[in-house]
């Protein structure tokens, strides 16, 4: 039993996470609270997420009866399904998906990232979430969608409205949900008439297909994948392809920026990229815990887990957990990171995951090529983390880079 007291996301200091998960891991790995139950070693949680008696099953919170477009949006988000629903939506997408349709976007994404670079760079002193980390994976899930330019700053105003239905926001700001649900329902009704758009007017035979023409031919013949499905998807992908990599991007140079002779590496040997994106995805979790619903009663870990019960899994303790990753705490962008649960594992694998790679290793790229880049001196201090453990990361983070 826990000498520690029950674990409460409010007690986490929110820029170093990791002395307190250490705690938990080693003196009460499987910890029970009123709420649930809290999970912190690598091979406990690397197993409940390939276990299909943990599933999702349900949104994580009951949504207000007042925001009826949010519920109807969540409602078909394939993160919160278990099969066989799940299997079917999440077939749909990888059919579309497909790494071929990344390598494609690849050449967009280096010019995205350029020329944002070149517009932080023309500033002596920025915000790099507002001018390159937020709006970055904005632009590239905009291409991937086929999302007109004229439609991007709006598209990226609803994106930021809806995020404030997270449990962290909506404590925090008493009209969130009415926020999220009116970006919902304008998303909503975006993506209805970009659906009947295209089934009118067929694409020119000229060009590589979007991701929302893909996903149209892919479903066609399947009558449960309606407009409800294919509408909750690409506002889904917007979702989680948004703040998950803006997180990444941030905290990736922050641990970059602490560690100059791994800074240095990558500048010097830029091919590492790839191999650094896993060790910088394990060091510091863009997403930090995710949850599960007991299926049937259970084990881990040595305790008893009721079926109905809540499980936290919390990626940023698996990560480090010394057990699986030598020296845990020491950023090494040579390390052979596979086997982290930053993209999760089993049934719910990030589907983005091959997205994430490409923005993280070509917006990093873009950023190393900054000579002068550094935090910037602020008496607030430069950078001011986000009040939320589940997404986390910076809200803002002031650099030079002259």
């Amino acid at each position: 039993m826990s000498t520690l007291g029950p674990f409460r996301t409010s007690d986490v200091h929110l820029p170093d996470p990791y002395p307190l998960y250490h705690h938990y891991r080693e003196d009460d790995p499987v910890h029970e609270t009123d709420t649930g139950w809290y999970v912190f070693r690598h091979d406990d949680v690397a197993r409940v997420l390939a276990d299909r008696r943990y599933g999702r099953g349900a949104l994580p919170a009951p949504l207000p009866a007042s925001c009826p477009h949010l519920r109807r949006t969540a409602a078909n988000w394939m993160v919160f399904m278990d099969p066989p629903r799940h299997t079917r939506i999440r077939a749909l997408v990888a059919r579309s998906f497909t790494p071929r349709v990344v390598d494609q976007l690849r050449p967009r994404i280096r010019e995205i990232a350029a020329r944002l670079t070149a517009a932080l760079a023309e500033e002596a002193q920025a915000d790099l979430v507002d001018r390159f980390a937020a709006p970055f994976p904005i632009l590239v899930i905009s291409e991937l969608l086929g999302i007109r330019a004229d439609d991007r700053p709006w598209f990226r105003a609803r994106a930021v409205d809806l995020q404030q239905a997270t449990s962290a926001r909506a404590a925090r700001r008493p009209d969130a949900y009415a926020v999220a649900d009116a970006a919902a329902g304008e998303l909503d009704a975006y993506f209805r008439a970009e659906l009947s758009r295209r089934r009118t007017t067929p694409a020119p035979s000229s060009g590589e297909p979007d991701l929302i023409d893909l996903m149209l031919h892919a479903a066609s013949p399947d009558p449960t994948l309606d407009d409800d499905v294919l509408v909750g998807t690409c506002i889904h992908l917007l979702t989680a392809g948004h703040e998950t990599t803006t997180n990444l991007l941030t905290k990736s140079l922050l641990a970059l920026l602490a560690h100059p002779y791994q800074l240095g590496l990558l500048r010097a040997r830029p091919q590492l990229l790839p191999e650094a994106v896993e060790e910088l995805v394990r060091y510091d979790s863009p997403v930090q815990m995710i949850s599960r619903i007991a299926h049937e009663d259970g084990e881990i870990g040595g305790r008893r887990i009721p079926r109905g019960a809540k499980v936290t899994l919390v990626l940023g303790s698996a990560n480090r957990d010394p057990r699986r990753f030598p020296h845990p705490d020491r950023l090494d962008v040579r390390r052979d990171a596979r086997r982290h649960c930053g993209f999760g594992l089993g049934l719910h694998y990030c589907v983005g995951a091959p997205l994430a790679r490409a923005e993280a290793e070509t917006g990093l790229a873009a950023l190393l090529d900054l000579p002068g880049l550094r935090l910037a001196q602020d008496p607030d201090g430069p950078v001011r983390y986000a009040d939320d453990l589940v997404f986390h990361g910076p809200a803002r983070m002031l650099v030079r880079t002259a």
